[in-house]
């Protein structure tokens, strides 16, 4: 792939990466902080993770490193294993090998389930989420340590600006804003903004508040460490960390997709996020996935290759080897303005504009995913955002099954029906009831099917014609026996028609098939309106 880089190519991954590496350097610094290990294992989690995913991933233009999430669930994991810290790295080794077993295991590819109303809410929270962490910035006060917390700030910070700040942070955002497209194709305008206000600093606003000393030094080893009575909550852990940064990994990677029109092996990426993960952990770096922010930062910046991921790997690498004294000087309200651009490039505007004239179900979807991802997590909006899809999805195919089911019989509209079957069923008069059902059943239709069977006038056979079934599950089988049960009692005769394969198999297993004689069941429906007319005229025999 890199092989066939173009040198206009070349030059669009290397500002790119170069782009991503300064963006996620302050955010590297930070997250390692709040993880409890300190700033440095930030750092070393962003190089090994962003490295080696670019490196072994499934997805060409994806920055990788420490997320917010993963952050949040290592503190908690460093916290349990404080007492043994090389624990606690060893669950980051045993996390990324479990994921690179779900790569292996073929499970990237449910990602491809999520709807679009998710996927756009999930984006346009996390543009939200960027653009109010960065206000704190903006007007020169110290980062609040969660989105809640910077809500419950509000106007308080904007009451005690630090004007230095304010104004880099208004001639960067402006920058990244205004600056044309034939000059950012050059040089891409958040280079520039940087560039600009790391000058404005220099050139006499230096109240600002800048980055500052990196800590530099290469990493020591951190070899596994197992301790049996650990063990049980070690690989408990490591099960919670691999599982949420898939999640995290895979839905950036469906970002990235929707930015550069491309497809990404959600199984490849699986792996290389599982490489990334191990070797961070083996140099005492905290744990990453793919991160939304800077892989867009990336994409607008001309990255689009692996190649990308891995510059912004060595650039935070050459910044712990020594260079950290030159992007010391970088003011945190640069940064704002370049990350506040790239927020409002997050949010699904096109989407936006559309609401009005979306399905409501569609709307509501979105604006709660976007609400929990504000507000809670991005797992949690994504959970909550699944299952409400899900349930909406179980209830338009149930009433797609129940529409498609027909009943028949003499008197009714039967256009579906040969002549001769209607015929047939005419000349039972109204003593036979077919009902015919089309499509697979499943359990969200299974209520509506018996109710439906119970609001049909009586009769003296019924035929199920299962014909045109190519699959039935366990819930709609019930249903199926609860009408066959009914009719039974009912003292009414019961004909099976057409069952295929899998759902003889199913009513076999369930032992359902055994209510309807063996002489009941038959191949297709002209038989059953044969054998419904013998069965009627052996009972008017009978009474006679």
């Amino acid at each position: 792939m890199l092989s066939n880089l173009s040198l206009h190519d070349l030059k669009g991954n290397l500002f790119g990466g170069l782009t991503a590496g300064v963006v996620a350097l302050p955010l590297a610094l930070a997250f390692g902080v709040a993880s409890g290990a300190g700033p440095v294992a930030g750092l070393y989690g962003a190089i090994m993770v962003g490295f080696f995913a670019a490196l072994f991933g499934g997805t060409p233009a994806q920055i990788s490193g420490p997320t917010g999430p993963m952050t949040i669930v290592f503190a908690s994991v460093f916290v349990q294993f404080s007492h043994l810290p090389a624990a606690a790295f060893t669950v980051v080794m045993l996390a990324g090998l479990i994921q690179v077993g779900f790569g292996m295991a073929k499970l990237g590819r449910y990602i491809n389930f999520i709807p679009y109303p998710v996927v756009s809410g999930f984006m346009s929270g996390i543009g939200c989420i960027l653009i109010i962490m960065q206000l704190d910035h903006m007007v020169g006060h110290p980062a609040t340590p969660g989105i809640l917390e910077a809500l419950a700030a509000g106007m308080n910070i904007f009451s005690r600006p630090n004007m230095h700040a304010v104004v880099i942070g208004l001639v960067s955002l402006a920058i990244c804003l205004f600056t044309p497209g034939r000059i950012s194709r050059v040089l891409p305008s958040p280079l520039i903004a940087l560039l600009v206000g790391t000058g404005m600093v220099l050139g006499g606003l230096d109240q600002a508040p800048v980055i500052g000393n990196i800590p530099s030094g290469l990493p020591s080893l951190h070899l596994p460490v197992f301790d049996s009575a650990l063990l049980g909550d070690m690989l408990f852990a490591a099960l919670v960390l691999a599982a949420l940064g898939s999640i995290d990994s895979l839905l950036t990677s469906v970002v990235a997709d929707s930015a550069t029109g491309t497809f990404h092996d959600s199984d490849r990426e699986l792996i290389g996020q599982g490489i990334g993960n191990l070797a961070a952990g083996l140099v005492g770096g905290i744990p990453g996935a793919g991160a939304t922010i800077r892989t867009v930062s990336n994409i607008r910046a001309g990255g689009s290759s692996p190649l990308s991921g891995m510059i912004h790997a060595m650039l935070l690498l050459a910044v712990v080897l020594g260079l950290g004294q030159y992007a010391a000087h970088i003011p945190y309200a640069a940064l704002a303005g370049v990350l506040i651009k790239v927020g409002m490039d997050v949010i699904d505007w096109p989407y936006l504009r559309r609401l009005r004239h979306s399905p409501l179900s569609g709307t509501m979807l979105m604006l709660v995913v976007l609400t929990l991802t504000v507000l809670t997590n991005v797992i949690t909006a994504v959970a909550a955002g699944m299952v409400m899809a899900s349930l909406r999805f179980v209830k338009e195919m149930a009433d797609l099954q129940l529409e498609s089911i027909k009943h028949y019989t003499a008197g009714t509209e039967n256009s579906a029906l040969s002549q001769a079957e209607a015929q047939a069923l005419h000349d039972c008069k109204g003593r036979v009831l077919l009902l015919h059902f089309l499509g697979p059943l499943s359990f969200g239709a299974a209520n509506g099917v018996v109710r439906r069977a119970a609001t049909l006038d009586p009769h003296e056979v019924l035929i199920l014609d299962l014909s045109d079934v190519p699959s039935i599950d366990l819930s709609a089988a019930m249903a199926l026996e609860n009408i066959i049960r009914g009719s039974r009692n009912r003292n009414e005769e019961i004909i099976l028609v057409g069952l295929n394969r899998r759902v003889a198999r199913l009513f076999s297993q369930m032992k359902i098939i055994e209510l309807v004689k063996e002489t009941h069941r038959v191949e297709d429906r002209t038989q059953s309106l044969e054998l419904a007319t013998r069965i009627l005229q052996d009972r008017d025999a009978d009474i006679a």
